[in-house]
């Protein structure tokens, strides 16, 4: 039996996930790393706390399922997207990671977008926004001149996993993508943006497809962990586009809502040359020569850890949300905005902050408990009314993974809010069972993805859309899209007060 493993760096932890060759999850294994924040708004990681996560996941592994010493036959990889690695000449770490959740580079993108924003849009597809790597390069040039005068070797978290399984320095097109260093219509490094922010293209990675082999497990490892044949490593992908593979979607008509700390709606596209104008992000997926669009709210599950903790901290999820179902649609009049931490799509504004519109006093708890589901939903389907509108997009099932689909009431709320059938993952495992079929495909044990897809992906149940319901929420939804344009100038005013 050949068995595969998907290895997913996330921002708190490490998680690796043991499949077969028939698609089955056979094992587990987990192990946590620190997260720094020198300074308000800074988000750091020590890359080498990442090794030491993958070598107690691999341990794990080997001790609980010895038959992989025979029979693991290819290791890839998931990662959080657009932190920033540098090495130096001797292939050291030269400073913490800069992650994709620091906020650090307001002023670089600002000047990235006046000094060259409609060249980026069209060359990437994105704007640049705090999240992305070339902000963070700046912000390095800028402050840090001495550590951008080591720089050697630059890359993104799980390539630096791949560096250090193999030795080979490796980068894919869905991790690339999210750096604002790609042409995504040449599918290479740009030598335009290059050379206008002055970044030594030798110093980038070369780029493969996600399930392409960047290496062999070298013979150190080999012998630390046991294993008795060479084990094949593959580029791997962005974590989102991972995720993607892992829901199945890899054609059109099919999109993923997913409802972490924050939330996601994404979608394939067939069209690589697709323009969403920077109102959406464009990436390419790990499916080769293929791009998907995806639209970001920064506090979906975060806006229903924040209700609870606050208001009701001795109730645990289920018990909060135990009643939302007796609660018509609309909550009686209540709308929540989940922009708590500021909004990334369609709004891009840092500065405004969420609302309760619509109080009166016949509401209670189970009001306000729907009305925040409800928000995060609506603030999702912002990204599909893009589509539709720039797209002509039409999605007859939406696949729906994190939180969202853990409760069937808010799951109702999702089929008829974005008015389609919601699937749900009989086995969810997020972007790490994506690493894992890239390493099935690269390894061979599937001539594609589709057929990889077929093995691995499978659906537990769907909801239907409520026509009534339906009817409600299209009333509903453009009262929704005004709370911004009311709250925005007064939410600013109270942000610099506070500042």
């Amino acid at each position: 039996m050949a068995y595969v493993l998907g290895l997913d760096l996330g921002t708190s932890s490490l998680k690796g996930l043991l499949f077969n060759e028939t698609g089955k999850l056979v094992g587990e294994a987990i192990a946590d790393h620190p997260l720094a924040s020198p300074k308000p708004g800074f988000s750091e990681q020590n890359p080498d706390d990442w090794i030491q996560s993958a070598d107690t996941v691999l341990n794990q592994l080997v001790l609980d399922f010895p038959e992989i010493k025979k029979e693991l036959v290819g290791i890839s990889f998931s990662g959080q997207m657009h932190s920033l690695v540098i090495l130096d000449q001797e292939k050291q770490v030269i400073r913490p990671a800069i992650l994709w959740n620091d906020v650090r580079t307001t002023k670089q993108c600002q000047e990235i977008m006046s000094r060259f924003g409609d060249r980026l849009v069209a060359i990437t597809k994105n704007i640049a926004q705090e999240g992305f790597t070339l902000p963070k390069i700046l912000w390095l040039q800028e402050n840090e001149p001495e550590n951008w005068a080591k720089v050697r070797h630059l890359m993104l978290p799980k390539d630096y996993l791949a560096y250090w399984l193999t030795g080979n320095f490796s980068t894919d097109f869905s991790d690339a993508a999210g750096t604002l260093l790609l042409d995504l219509t040449k599918n290479q490094w740009s030598e335009e943006i290059l050379s206008e922010f002055s970044i030594p293209k030798e110093i980038l990675p070369p780029i493969f497809d996600s399930a392409a082999e960047v290496g062999v497990l070298s013979n150190d490892l080999q012998k630390r962990y046991g294993f008795e044949q060479p084990i094949k490593v593959f580029a791997g992908g962005a974590d989102n586009a991972c995720a993607a593979l892992g829901a199945g979607i890899i054609k059109e008509g099919v999109a993923m809502a997913s409802f972490g700390t924050s939330g996601v709606f994404l979608s394939y596209e067939s069209e690589r040359n697709i323009d969403y104008k920077g109102e959406l992000h464009v990436f390419c997926h790990t499916v080769t020569k293929e791009v998907y669009s995806m639209g970001v709210t920064l506090a979906a599950g975060n806006s229903l850890s924040w209700f609870r903790d606050t208001f009701a901290p001795d109730k645990d999820f289920s018990e909060l949300l135990q009643n939302i179902g007796k609660i018509k649609p609309g909550a009686d009049g209540l709308l929540f905005t989940p922009y708590l931490v500021g909004e990334r799509i369609p709004y891009k504004d840092s500065q405004i902050r969420s609302s309760f519109i619509g109080i009166d006093t016949h509401h209670r708890l189970d009001h306000f408990s729907r009305a925040v589901l409800e928000g995060i939903t609506f603030s999702l389907k912002d990204s599909q009314q893009i589509m539709k509108e720039t797209a002509n997009r039409e999605f007859k099932q939406i696949v729906s993974v994190g939180g969202g689909a853990k409760n069937k009431e808010w799951l109702q709320m999702q089929a008829d809010i974005f008015n389609a059938e919601m699937l749900v993952l009989e086995t969810e495992q997020g972007p790490g069972m994506g690493a894992a079929m890239l390493a099935a495909v690269g390894s061979g044990l599937f001539s594609d993805f589709t057929s990889c897809v077929d093995q691995f992906v499978h659906y537990a149940k769907n909801i239907q859309p409520i026509p009534e319901n339906v009817r409600q929420y299209e009333k509903i939804y453009p009262l929704y899209q005004k709370v911004y344009s009311q709250t925005a100038e007064l939410c600013h005013a109270l942000q610099s007060l506070s500042d």
